[in-house]
């Protein structure tokens, strides 16, 4: 293949670019990744196909089709312009290494069913994935035997760039058009597939030239790979864990403020009402009942700042509701429950900071009561290290009270002690693997 990397990560990088177009372009539903072969083959190989549900949630993916570009593929001469067969897209994008877009698929020049069965397929648009040759070889290029086209002239032969791969976007009726918006989208996302498929290729390289060096190193470089490959995982798994934790300090402090008023239990009770309606609502189907049932009992165990428990009860709640009383017959009576049960959810986000639940609040001075709303819902990401090292600070204070303030503490103390490190180590695996990719580029 003009591009080499191993089949697992190819497929996700392809999933990755097919979902990316298909959640962007709102008139796209299926996508289709296939690789171009070295030469002098040119094998086109459709890697993996995805389609897309009307709510843009859910994509399934596979080669469902029967298709002379499933695996093992199909070489050059098999599918070039010639005379006597009909004219395929993917010829077009390969030899030319421009898009081709089925705008009209009744007059599709290119459209082999349209040529053999007289029926025409769907609108879609084909955007080749250029790579520079310079890039792909790093070095000078090599003596590669590049095929001929039927008229005998070579491809790529006065061309900086090789097909790395084709990718096909399926688009809703008469909503794609040659040259418009969506395929400009397109043509850029598909340069960000040729990177990202180089930047592999360019890592196996380096670990290929490194085994090279002495067989001593290539343990040292595989806990590097994996270094590099987990590092990010686990920062993402470090914050989530501080997010929880801040979420705990925020609940221990609701808790004590709301702790018998009549506004004990709202939350609680507001979600169980929820519940309940959407268990009773007739005529949804059984995913948008269990979806929605699953995100308003994950809210309860949710404790996060106002401004961004907003967003996120509108998002994962409101517009469900609204979606599904859209759908189906909902009584007024329900509507009208519905509406005041999400008001109240709202209303839940601000018990922490309401002035009259702090002020009643008095085992504590105002001045402190101040500077601890600040800090536990100050507006900011879980990897915010000098708000951590405050709240650090701050539950020191022998005046400060709360049921589990020391063990949040040493939560606290343990994960931002476990972020820095994780950190530092990102950056020092990086510097190290910028000497090794150096050091093999001199060789």
């Amino acid at each position: 293949m003009t591009i080499e990397i191993d089949q697992e990560i190819l497929e996700e990088a392809c999933k990755n670019i097919i979902e990316n177009i298909l959640i962007c372009l709102p008139n796209a539903f299926k996508g289709t990744v296939y690789l171009v072969g070295k030469p002098p083959d040119i094998v086109a190989t459709r890697i993996t196909s995805g389609i897309i549900d009307k709510e843009k949630d859910t994509i399934s993916w596979g080669l469902p089709e029967k298709s002379d570009y499933n695996p093992p593929g199909k070489p050059w001469f098999q599918y070039r312009d010639e005379p006597w067969r009909p004219l395929e897209a993917m010829a077009w994008c390969v030899e030319r290494q421009d898009s081709w877009t089925a705008e009209d698929p009744g007059n599709d020049a290119r459209s082999v069913r349209l040529q053999v069965e007289g029926i025409w397929t769907d609108f879609h648009h084909m955007e080749p994935v250029l790579i520079r040759k310079e890039d792909v070889y790093l070095s000078e290029e090599p003596r590669l035997d590049y095929p001929e086209n039927y008229e005998g002239e070579t491809l790529w032969e006065n061309s900086d760039f090789v097909v790395a791969a084709v990718i096909k976007i399926h688009f809703n009726p008469h909503t794609i058009r040659s040259g418009g918006p969506e395929t400009k989208v397109i043509k850029r996302l598909s340069r960000a597939l040729g990177t990202e498929l180089l930047s592999y290729q360019l890592k196996q390289q380096s670990l290929e030239a490194i085994k090279h060096l002495a067989e001593d190193r290539i343990n040292s470089c595989n806990i590097l790979a994996d270094i590099l490959r987990n590092v990010i995982a686990k920062t993402g798994l470090v914050f989530s864990l501080i997010k929880l934790e801040l979420g705990f300090l925020r609940d221990q402090w609701e808790r004590v403020l709301l702790m018998g008023t009549e506004l004990e239990g709202m939350k609680e009770k507001a979600i169980n009402s929820l519940s309940r309606m959407i268990l009773d609502l007739k005529g949804i189907s059984a995913r948008s009942q269990k979806d929605l049932y699953d995100v308003q009992s994950k809210f309860l165990n949710l404790h996060m700042p106002p401004k961004q428990g907003e967003r996120w009860i509108r998002m994962r709640i409101e517009e469900k509701w609204e979606k599904v009383m859209s759908e189906i017959p909902v009584e007024e009576g329900m509507k009208s429950q519905v509406y005041d049960d999400i008001s109240n959810l709202r209303e839940s986000l601000y018990f922490g900071t309401d002035p009259e639940l702090v002020a009643a609040f008095s085992d504590m001075s105002s001045p402190l009561k101040e500077r601890w709303i600040d800090l536990i819902y100050r507006e900011t990401g879980g990897n915010d290290l000098e708000l951590l090292n405050d709240l650090i600070l701050f539950l020191e204070d022998l005046h400060f009270h709360l049921p589990h303030k020391v063990k949040s503490r040493k939560s606290l103390v343990r994960l931002k002690a476990l972020a820095e490190v994780v950190g530092q180590l990102e950056v020092k695996a990086n510097v190290i693997l910028r000497e090794i990719l150096n050091g093999n580029s001199a060789q």
